[in-house]
């Protein structure tokens, strides 16, 4: 993954709504959800203030939208949240595991 992708990812991320809701389409699994049933699962409105999170979070590459009749369904782009994952955690701990990492570095810093 290029930086300015998770930049761009992580900025439509940095948002109440628009994390929550992603949070939501990641839970709803790969069929998503209508914008109608992702605003009242979120306690929300389905106006053009909660579209334009959504449209934001597709912009960023986060979120996939269907049409089926009238209704849009978003679902979380799965493959990209792995890549921003990924990316965060790459060479994570300089090769060694987590909890060993953080753990003998507590260690030197408290003998």
């Amino acid at each position: 993954m290029e930086i300015e992708l998770a930049i761009n990812a992580l900025k439509a991320l940095a948002h109440d709504t628009r994390l929550r809701a992603f949070r939501c389409l990641v839970q709803a699994g790969p069929d998503g959800l209508c914008v109608a049933e992702l605003a009242n699962r979120l306690g929300s409105e389905a106006n053009g203030s909660f579209s334009f999170h959504l449209k934001e979070l597709h912009r960023a590459g986060l979120i996939r939208s269907r049409q089926d009749g009238r209704f849009i369904y978003y679902s979380a782009d799965y493959p990209a949240m792995n890549d921003l994952l990924g990316y965060l955690t790459e060479h994570c701990c300089a090769g060694e595991p987590c909890g060993e990492q953080a753990h003998h570095c507590a260690n030197t810093e408290n003998p």
